[in-house]
């Protein structure tokens, strides 16, 4: 895998058709794609934080739609890169509605949290751009791989904390406020930002080999998954500590 992240993934772009000649993908393309989606989560993101401040009981369905239909919507894009132009964008929307009635009820409990969360998400976004881009992390092989495996186990570990919340079964610690539990969550953000310099190699990668232009709304596709998961651990991470 060029990623941790498992919608960025060498095998998406190693099979695509060498004969076509049509426009290739660029970098300024990519960032221009990510750029978008971001802005189409921020309206969505608006629609459902408002709905929150004016019926907070109305966002349950806002969450379950963002969640469950972001998740479809990943899913298909994943495994068809093809059809990015159009599923990125949804990806995007429906994200939009769940982090909005997210980060709004996290914003009722613990006030100013969601702008802390969001200029962090960005400080951490630019400054390892301006890490990677200037060789400090050098992207080996063992670096991906340990990225890659450390990212599923707290996949791993997140699927068991929720099912076993069905039966009364809670993983000591994770959502804990406890010393060990703030640094289980520092631990998360540091993988989930690592993502991100995985994130640039792959599309600086992909850029290289020259694959076709709808490639561009596949790596920004990639990249906005890394930084949905870096925002809401942030916001994690906060809230247990506002909290302690």
């Amino acid at each position: 895998m060029r990623s941790g992240n498992p919608s960025l993934k060498t095998e998406a772009f190693e099979n695509f058709n060498k004969a076509d000649t049509g426009r290739k993908m660029t970098i300024r393309g990519t960032v221009n794609k990510t750029f978008i989606l971001l802005l189409l989560v921020l309206v969505t993101f608006i629609y459902s934080w408002n709905q929150f401040v004016t019926s907070p009981n109305s966002v349950l369905p806002l969450i379950l739609v963002g969640a469950i239909g972001g998740l479809i919507a990943g899913l298909i894009t994943i495994f068809v890169p093809k059809i990015s132009p159009f599923t990125a964008p949804i990806y995007a929307l429906l994200e939009g509605l769940f982090l909005g009635a997210i980060s709004a009820q996290y914003e009722v409990q613990y006030g100013g949290i969601v702008f802390q969360a969001v200029l962090i998400t960005i400080g951490v976004l630019f400054s390892l751009l301006l890490v990677y881009k200037s060789g400090l992390i050098k992207v080996t092989q063992n670096f991906r791989l340990g990225v890659a495996a450390a990212t599923g186990a707290i996949f791993l570990v997140y699927v068991i904390s929720f099912i076993g919340g069905f039966f009364g079964f809670e993983i000591p610690f994770l959502h804990e406020s406890s010393p060990i539990g703030i640094g289980i969550s520092v631990v998360i953000v540091i993988i989930a930002a690592l993502n991100l310099v995985l994130d640039f190699d792959f599309i600086e990668s992909a850029a290289q080999k020259q694959v076709p232009k709808y490639f561009e709304w596949y790596g920004a596709f990639g990249l906005l998954v890394t930084l949905v998961w870096l925002y809401l651990e942030i916001l994690r991470l906060l809230s247990k500590i506002r909290s302690k």
